[in-house]
């Protein structure tokens, strides 16, 4: 069996000379460095004309999925979930205890009269 090599085998269509660096124009940019509450770093890329404003202050941290900062002495605190409420526990703290014994008392006389005792 000859041992023939195919130039193209495992090239792109259109990459041009093997080992070329540059395919083309790259827009310029610059690194931010963020960090997580356990030192972790990342660095996200954006484009160098980007407004300060536009780039996040904080995102997820891609390894450990906490938040990370742009300020490595004080990475964001991991923000405290709150539990699941029910609807009894929304009323409660719309409502006191009097407000409650108050509606329970009109709720129990409507009640009364519909029945008519």
């Amino acid at each position: 069996m000859a041992t023939g090599g195919n130039a193209i085998r495992g090239t792109r269509v259109g990459s041009g000379p093997m080992g070329e660096q540059d395919h083309g124009y790259h827009a310029d940019r610059i690194a931010v460095s963020y960090w997580d509450g356990l030192g972790n770093e990342t660095v996200r890329y954006f484009a160098a004309g980007l407004p300060d404003e536009e780039i996040p202050e904080i995102i997820d941290h891609p390894q450990s999925g906490l938040p990370a900062g742009r300020d490595k002495e004080n990475p964001p605190a991991l923000a405290k979930t709150e539990p699941y409420k029910t609807h009894l526990a929304y009323v409660k703290e719309r409502r006191t205890d009097e407000e409650a014994v108050q509606l329970l008392e009109d709720a129990l006389t409507q009640l009364r009269e519909r029945r008519g005792q």
